[in-house]
Order: C-alpha cells, then structure tokens, then sequence
C-alpha cells in the first residue's frame, strides 16, 4: 500500500484508438506480404493449376503457318486524252479500299477455289488426312484456304496478302494464288489488255496446255498400274467382307471373355480353398455328375454298415476303399474339366486373334482401295480442270490478242509468298507470358480474396487497426510445457522465452494504464481456449514479482480451473462466501475462512470460487459482489480477475462493473474480428478502460512475420543460448 501511494503518476500515453464501426483499413507493405505469406499454399498452387492449365490448353493449338505475298500499286501518272487508251494508276484511298474490298470478296475466293488444280489440292488436303476417319472424305478447297488477312502499309503503295493453314508450302501456295487471280481479275475488268498482260497469257497458256496433257497422261498411266477397271465394286467386295469379319470378331470376343470370366471363377475358387463343385461348369462336367452320385451312395451304406459293424470290418473297409477310389476319379474328373477349360480358353484367344488379323487386313485393303479412289478421282478431276482452264485461257488470250488497245494494268507482284519455317500459332512467348500474368492474377486475387472471406485475428494490424485497440503483447505458442509450468512460468521463472512476453505485457499494461493503484483488471476473452486463465495467472505473477500486492481471483464460476493449475483444493471462495451471508464485518475480507484466500507467492494471493455455479448472476448482480471487490482492492495493490469468456456467457459484463480495467485474450487463428469489436464495444459502454489486446498462442515463425515487432531476433540471439 505504501509503495503504490509513492508511485509516480504515469506519463500521459497516447489516447487507445477508439471504437468505430467506419474503420478505414489502411494496410502497409508488411500486412500485404503477411496477407499473401499465410496463404502461399493454398494461392501458389491453384495459380500454378490455372496458369499451366491455361498454356498447355493453348499450346495444344494446331500449329498454323503464316506466308505473305506483296504487291506494289502503280503511282498515278498522266492521264492521256485518248478514247482508246484509259489510265488505270490508283489516285485515292478510295480506290485503294476497293481493291481490298475486292480481294476480300467471295467472287475473288471462288475464282481462287476453281483454280486449284488436283496436285495443289493434295497440298492443301496434306496435313487434314491423317484426322479422317475410315470412310471420310477429304475437306473441300473452299474450306481449306481458310480466312486470308489483307492490309495496305501505311504511307506507301504496298499491299501485304497473309494466308494461314497448317502446312507451310499451301499457305505460301494460297497467297501466291489470291495475288495471280486479282491480277487475272484485273486483267479482265479493265477495257483493254497491256503487252505485259498478253505476254501473261500466252506463257500461262502454254503452261495449261502442258499441264493437261501430263494429267491426261497420268491419269492413263495409274489406271493402267492399277488394273482399275470397275473400282466401285472392289470397294463393295471389300466392305462386305469387312462387315462379315467384324460381326465373328465380336462373336469370338464375347466367347473368349466369356470364359475368361468362368476361368477366373475357377482359379479364384482354387486359390481361396472353396470346393470347385459348387461351380455349375464343374458339377456338370463329363463324369462328374455320375461320381458325386456314386460317392453320395457309398457315403449312404457306410453309414447304415456302420450302426451293425467296426471300422475293420471287411465290408467297412471294403465300402471305404471303394469311396477313396470314387473321390480320386472325382478329383482327376474336375483337374480334366479345368484343363479342358483352360484349352478352350487358349482356343478362343487363338480364334480371337486370327480374326483380328484377318480384320486388320481386310482393314488395310479397305483403306488402299479408298486412297486408290481418291487419287483416281483426283487425277481424272485434275484432266478435266487442266483442258477446261488450258480452254478458257486460250479463249481470253484470243480477246486479248485482237484487241488494238492494251490498258496498263495497276498492280504488280513484288514479292512472292515462300514458305515459313516455323508456325505462326501457338505463339509460346506469348502463352507463357499470358500464362504468368493470369498466375499471378490468380494468386493474389486468391491470396486477398481469402483474406477478406477468413475474418479471424491473427496481426497485430487487426489488433490496432480494425479492431481498434492496443496489441500489449504477444505471448508464443506454450503447447510444449506442462500446464503446471505453463501457468507458473513468472512464479518459478523457468522459461525465459515465455517468461519475457508476459513481462512485455506487464510493461505494456503499466504504460497504457491511466488509472493509479489500488485497482481492478478484468481478463476476459472472446471464447474458451483462448489463454485468459493462462495471461491472468502469469500477469498477476509480473505484478507481485514488482513488489505489487496482488490478488488473483478465479471468477469464472461456472467452469473454475485456477485451483487446478496451482494444485489447491475448491472448497472456500467466492460461492461459499456468499452462499455463507456474504459478510464482510471483518477488518481484514482476507481473512474470512469463507473465503479462504490462499498464498501462491511473495506478494500474489489466491481467491478461489469456492466451487461451481450453473447460475452465478445472482451473486455478480447482488451490492454485496461489488462491495468485496472493493474491500479486496483496499487490501491490496491489484486484483486481477479471471472471468469467463464473453462469447460464451454474460457473466464477464456483470463483473466488469466492479472492475477499473479490462486487458482483452485472443488466441491467434481462432476468434472472429467481428465479434471481438463487438464486445469490446460492450465493455467501452460499461465505461471500463480497455488497456488492450493479448495476442496468444503464435509459434516463433508467425511471430516473425505476423508482428511488427523487430526486436524478436534480436531477443532470440540474446537469450537463445539460455537454459
């Protein structure tokens, strides 16, 4: 008493941050990194999913190859006065539009489509036929030119033709083509024909002419090579027996899987030890019938014999020799009926297999008529194609030829379309690029959004910040010492690591405290198992060990467990006080026998609760409560008050009436924020000075990094080497 009226009053302490339910949350760096850190494996591992998911998807793209052919626009020039002669030079963006519009139309691309002959069409078909199926035709032209891209270079006379397919050479084919029908196009658009023009024509005549006399010839050839005379009906033939093959296959298979199936029924009887003739193959296989019956009968006589004579008489052993030559028969029967199971089985395998063979060649036959037919076809198309073209040129060069007045044509090809040597799409720098940023969006949008669903308190940022009280310290995770030592750890000072984070809390408790001794401090909690007995017992014990009278009062009533910890019986306290008259016309209320208050160390007391209550209100609402708590303080320097936890009972508002101050236990991981506001807001109307929040149960690891205190290594360096 005399040392706390000689205690200097404490500096003033910066005002606890007061209860708002509009809190802003302003995060730094660390509470970033603390956020993603908790979260790494369950965030890494769907970013990873998501982001190799998504570039094995994209890089299963068919690989498509890109070929580009240019062309150059004439610059406009003179125009000549003439009726005969018209320039033709492109003189706007209008008419340069045009033209693209006109290489992008669907007259233009059936002009492309019809002049494919048979061999460029094989080209185009390459890379589709190993995707067809047994009796599946080839995709039309129209189809494998695909969509082309056609762009004018900007500030210049030059027009860039992309095309795109899965083979290099027919993307470089096709782009090659779309530029030589729109010079073709042009050619006959135009009024007249320039010299360049039926120069043009006269060479490509000659190619057409020779074109068609090999495909004429090639065509003649393969039907010679082929003896195909009457194809159809060879396919016919073919798939016929290829029908007929196929049904005996799946006959033959059913059987063969069939007895599979009673060969794996007798094998598993076998090896399990269970008698083979209880399988109806068995039992009525060739003899077998005849010899059960047999043995069934001498079973019978052997046992009428046997009420009149001994086993050795002649008759018995007679009667016993005959069944033990029926049971060898019987044996040898059922080994026959599974070693003929056994060859039919391999029969049926046998047959299985021949007719798969037989199946696959049919197959092969099928499949080399089928080629046969297509490239027959293909060469009697690429005849007909090569005379129609070789005539239809022949007819424009004829025009050409008798015009008088050539016109200049605006376009030239600059640079024709060579194959790519390496595929357009899947672009990988690109998927693995796309492919980190969607991982990393996906980690840390799981990472954040993790971190706004889990509302339980685990910083010290939800400490200050959300919940809006002071962090007065953070005790480690204790699991690994005995609850004697856990809750003695200041009395015996034992552990130096655990000793120091309740002096930490004492410290912070002092500094934070406005109010002068003697006083009162509620430890309460959220729910149970959070450590509020833990922190009242070993607070109490940094007071004493400071030369503060003190006592520590077990008030949770409904479920007391100080006098465990400390080894005391509960036979006096609090409920056998008040259950006794709750008298206090004593000098000294700790030196009732009802209450019974016990000494635990220099300068720390015990009150015990004197047993349990399922209803304490009465007693926590009654004057005479209140009174007590404040006759105790009288008599000592501090009362710290163990209650229960507010989330599960009133009981601690009641108490924190007859109490100055409040010190609030949360265990790290475990109570909801939401909650701990919301009691603390309760207790801030009770008009109780909250000191702070004890953060409990961090192993050394989250301690690191889910605090901001930077001493923590250092304190490990210093101590560590402490026993």
């Amino acid at each position: 008493m005399a040392e706390a009226s000689t205690t200097p009053p404490h500096p003033p302490s910066r005002p606890p941050a007061h209860f708002d339910d509009d809190v802003v949350e302003r995060r730094t760096l660390r509470d970033y990194y603390v956020i993603v850190r908790e979260r790494l494996w369950i965030a890494l591992p769907l970013a990873l999913l998501v982001a190799i998911g998504f570039a094995y998807q994209k890089s299963r793209a068919v690989p498509l190859y890109q070929s580009t052919a240019s062309m150059r626009v004439e610059k406009p020039e003179k125009v000549v006065t003439s009726q005969e002669v018209v320039e033709t030079a492109i003189t706007s963006d209008v008419e340069l539009n045009t033209y693209l519009q006109v290489i992008r139309s669907a007259t233009l691309r059936a002009k492309v489509v019809a002049s494919f002959t048979p061999d460029e069409i094989k080209i185009l078909q390459r890379p589709y036929l190993a995707d067809l199926q047994p009796g599946q035709t080839p995709p039309g032209v129209g189809f494998l030119i695909g969509d082309i891209s056609v762009e004018a270079v900007r500030n210049s006379f030059l027009v860039n033709m992309h095309a795109r397919h899965r083979d290099p050479e027919a993307a470089a084919l096709i782009a090659n083509r779309y530029v030589d029908q729109f010079m073709l196009y042009l050619l006959e658009s135009v009024s007249g024909r320039s010299e360049d023009a039926v120069e043009y024509l006269r060479v490509r005549a000659d190619e057409l002419r020779v074109e068609a006399k090999a495909s004429e010839q090639k065509l003649l050839d393969y039907m010679t090579k082929n003896n195909l005379v009457s194809l159809d009906s060879s396919v016919n033939i073919v798939s016929d027996r290829l029908k007929s093959v196929n049904s005996a296959l799946q006959d033959a298979r059913l059987a063969r899987l069939a007895t599979e199936d009673l060969y794996k029924q007798v094998d598993s009887f076998r090896r399990e030890g269970k008698n083979l003739l209880e399988l109806s193959y068995i039992s009525n296989y060739g003899t077998v019938p005849n010899l059960r019956g047999q043995i069934a009968e001498l079973a019978r006589t052997q046992t009428v014999l046997s009420d009149r004579y001994l086993e050795r008489h002649p008759k018995m052993i007679d009667l016993a020799n005959s069944i033990s030559v029926a049971q060898a028969q019987l044996q040898k029967a059922v080994e026959l009926a599974i070693a003929d199971l056994e060859a039919t089985l391999a029969k049926s395998r046998e047959r299985e297999q021949s007719l798969q063979r037989e199946y696959e060649a049919q197959e092969k036959e099928q499949f080399r008529l089928r080629d046969i037919g297509v490239e027959f076809k293909s060469l009697e198309a690429a005849s007909a194609i090569a005379k129609n073209n070789y005539s239809e040129l022949l007819n424009r060069l004829t025009q050409a030829t008798n015009s008088s007045n050539i016109d200049k044509v605006p376009v030239r090809r600059l640079d024709p379309a060579v194959p790519a040597g390496a595929p357009f799409t899947p672009n990988i720098p690109g998927i693995i690029r796309t492919s980190i940023i969607l991982g990393l969006g996906v980690f840390f949008g799981v990472a954040f959004g993790l971190s706004l669903v889990d509302d339980r308190i685990k910083s010290a940022w939800d400490v200050e910040h959300f919940i809006g009280a002071n962090l007065l310290g953070i005790i480690p995770d204790l699991s690994s010492l005995s609850d004697n030592e856990k809750y003695r750890l200041i009395l015996e000072n034992k552990n130096e690591r655990g000793s120091e984070s309740f002096l930490g809390v004492y410290s912070a408790a002092k500094i934070h405290s406005k109010l002068d001794f003697p006083k009162a401090i509620l430890i309460t909690s959220t729910i149970p198992g959070e450590g509020k007995t833990l922190v009242s017992s070993n607070l109490a014990g940094c007071f004493a060990r400071h030369g503060k009278r003190t006592l520590l009062v077990d008030c949770d009533l409904r479920r007391p467990m100080l006098h465990r910890h400390f080894d005391q019986p509960n036979d006096t306290g609090l409920l056998t006080w008040y259950a006794q008259g709750a008298r206090l016309d004593v000098p000294r209320a700790s030196e009732l026998p009802e209450l019974g208050i016990l000494p635990l160390g220099e300068n720390l007391d015990f009150l015990r609760s004197g047993g349990r209550s399922k209803s304490p209100t009465e007693m926590l609402e009654s004057p005479a409560f209140s009174q007590l708590i404040d006759r105790l303080k009288k008599e000592y320097d501090l009362v710290v008050i163990d209650s229960p936890p507010l989330g599960a009972v009133t009981d601690s508002l009641l108490i924190a009436e007859s109490t100055d101050e409040v010190v609030y236990v949360c265990r790290f991981n475990r109570a909801l924020r939401k909650h701990i506001r919301l009691y603390i807001r309760a207790l801030r109307q009770g008009k109780n000075e909250i000191l702070g929040v004890v953060l409990n149960g961090l192993s050394e690891r989250r301690i690191e990094y889910y605090s901001n205190y930077r001493y923590y290594r250092s304190y490990k360096k210093y101590y560590g080497t402490t026993t």
